[in-house]
């Protein structure tokens, strides 16, 4: 969009346009971080804290062992599947100084979603909690892995706090704290990064069913980092935020706006490691004068309800930001009753790092809206043929900025396909731009589900329920949910001969899928609505 009528709406002194170049990699800016900072606390978890130069020291060690013992080199990927625990943050920075490439995995990932990513990411290497392990142990024969470094919940914090044990079907494992001890008596040889390296593979569901990974350099982070802090320089104070890190590391909303973007102006991420947790998460956050927060609309509406919440100092706090899905205004309006601020809503995705579009922190009004978009981005809004639509008219919303990832990892032809000519990433949302100019999600294109902000495929549950005996053929689609927002809802077309309950398919779908993806609503039917080319018409199961 050539004119960027959103401009205007930026706050006096908010530049328009980022240097996406002021640092040649990440690791550069965690590192300058790092030095500036050093005995501030940057993680505390269970009631333990690393330093900035904590995190220097065990990074270091980490990432020695990886590239001295392994033989890991530039390029390299490194799984990572973990709760927030402070082993997370240690395994990023190593694998960032090391010139790895980081997966991030689900935690509660079942064997099946877990051996597509490792062998789609041609990893051999994983960092993993050990309560994950037993699903690791039942695939781990069809992958490449050979690398198993095992972390606990006390590791590099409170070590008397217990974990369960590795499984005992994994050969060769290697404790992590056995992987510090190695790698502090050997020596890190620097990698030199450049910002078009890779820094992440961060995957998400496609059309195909099965999950891509859109591959983030390190200037995509870079620059996501600073348009989401220049635009806040008058809200974050160096040194002083007290950062509520509940969402998961995993995820790329909290690893950016809550780890890396707080860490690079000395803030304290506290990791909750258990959010469902929520009596627990309560009585944790009473520890502290919290100052951010971010989450999404089931989170803050789960805390609402929690007992004690509403009695916890608030007189900190400055920053709500909800992203993930739409937050609901009565959620909002409740939760500034209870704090005294409206949640500030953005937009973003993993293919953008992820934050595309924000609210205006702190501002006294819920505005419905996804916001305006950070400095260096544009966004354009496009109709069936292409075009750009008028003002006020629903379009696909599309992205072009520093920010965009570099492509789906070895897949050009998906690339290809939510790429436009002129190189706007689509995103499948569709928009509008208001009078205030803001956007406004008003539809998706795609036929996303999303629940508690975790984006379920319809194409890969109904894939899954494909395989069951005595089912011909299923479709789902998202319905509305009060906990989760939207929940999935499965329509199944049994066998002539079949004799399937609805039992049976939800039992079916946990063994293959992550929970949140497991169908909450069976419904059995005769036939699904289909196009005359056999497509199955989802708009009209919603109907």
């Amino acid at each position: 969009m050539t004119d960027k009528p959103w401009i205007k709406h930026y706050e006096p002194g908010v530049p328009h346009e980022i240097d996406a170049d002021a640092y040649p990699s990440t690791w550069a800016m965690s590192r300058e971080a790092i030095d500036k900072y050093g005995d501030a606390p940057a993680f505390s978890n269970f009631g333990a804290d690393l330093s900035y130069n904590d995190v220097d020291r065990l990074s270091e060690s980490l990432a020695a062992y990886l590239q001295g013992h392994l033989g890991l080199k530039k390029g390299d990927r490194v799984a990572i599947m973990s709760p927030n625990i402070m082993a997370f943050p240690v395994t990023m920075f190593a694998n960032m100084r090391a010139g790895l490439v980081q997966v991030n995995v689900n935690p509660l990932y079942t064997p099946r979603e877990l051996q597509h990513q490792l062998n789609d990411a041609d990893t051999d290497t994983i960092v993993i909690f050990s309560g994950s392990t037993p699903v690791l142990a039942e695939i781990i024969g069809n992958t490449k892995i050979k690398n198993v470094i095992v972390a606990n919940l006390g590791d590099c914090g409170n070590a008397a706090l217990p974990s369960p044990p590795a499984d005992e079907r994994l050969n060769n494992v290697v404790t992590f704290s056995d992987a510090l001890s190695t790698g502090e008596k050997l020596s890190f040889t620097p990698v030199d990064i450049a910002g078009e390296d890779l820094l992440f593979l961060q995957y998400t569901g496609g059309t195909t069913g099965l999950s891509k990974g859109a591959a983030l350099t390190h200037s995509n982070l870079v620059a996501n980092i600073l348009q989401f802090t220049l635009p806040l320089a008058d809200d974050i104070r160096e040194r002083e935020e007290v950062v509520i890190t509940a969402l998961p590391l995993y995820h790329i909303f909290a690893l950016m706006v809550n780890c890396l973007s707080y860490f690079s102006k000395g803030g304290r991420n506290v990791l909750i490691t258990n959010p469902r947790d929520m009596p627990g998460f309560v009585k944790e956050l009473a520890n502290w004068k919290f100052s951010v927060i971010t989450g999404v609309n089931t989170l803050f509406n789960g805390l609402l309800h929690t007992p004690g919440f509403a009695e916890l100092d608030f007189s900190a706090l400055h920053l709500v930001g909800g992203g993930g899905t739409a937050i609901q205004e009565a959620i909002s309006n409740k939760w500034r009753e209870v704090t005294g601020l409206h949640i500030t809503e953005g937009y973003g995705l993993s293919e953008t790092s992820p934050v595309v579009t924000f609210n205006v922190a702190g501002r006294d009004e819920f505005t419905a809206t996804i916001g305006i978009p950070l400095p260096s981005t544009d966004v354009t809004l496009r109709g069936e043929d292409g075009g750009e639509v008028a003002m006020g008219e629903p379009g696909e919303l599309c992205v072009k900025g520093p920010q965009v990832m570099q492509g789906y990892w070895r897949r050009p032809e998906e690339t290809a396909a939510v790429t436009t000519a002129d190189g706007y990433f689509c995103t499948g949302d569709i928009a509008i731009l208001t009078e205030e100019g803001r956007f406004k999600i008003v539809d998706r294109k795609k036929d996303m589900i999303l629940v508690s902000g975790f984006n379920v495929y319809p194409n890969e549950v109904e894939a899954v329920v494909a395989n069951m005996d005595g089912v011909l053929e299923a479709a789902c689609i998202g319905v509305p949910d009060e906990r989760t927002d939207e929940a999935v809802k499965l329509f199944v077309v049994k066998m002539p001969d079949g004799n399937v309950s609805a039992e049976d398919v939800i039992a079916f779908c946990r063994e293959n899928l992550a929970a949140y993806k497991v169908p909450k609503q069976i419904t059995f039917i005769d036939e699904l609505p289909k196009s005359p080319v056999g497509k199955i018409l989802r708009r009209e199961l919603r109907d």
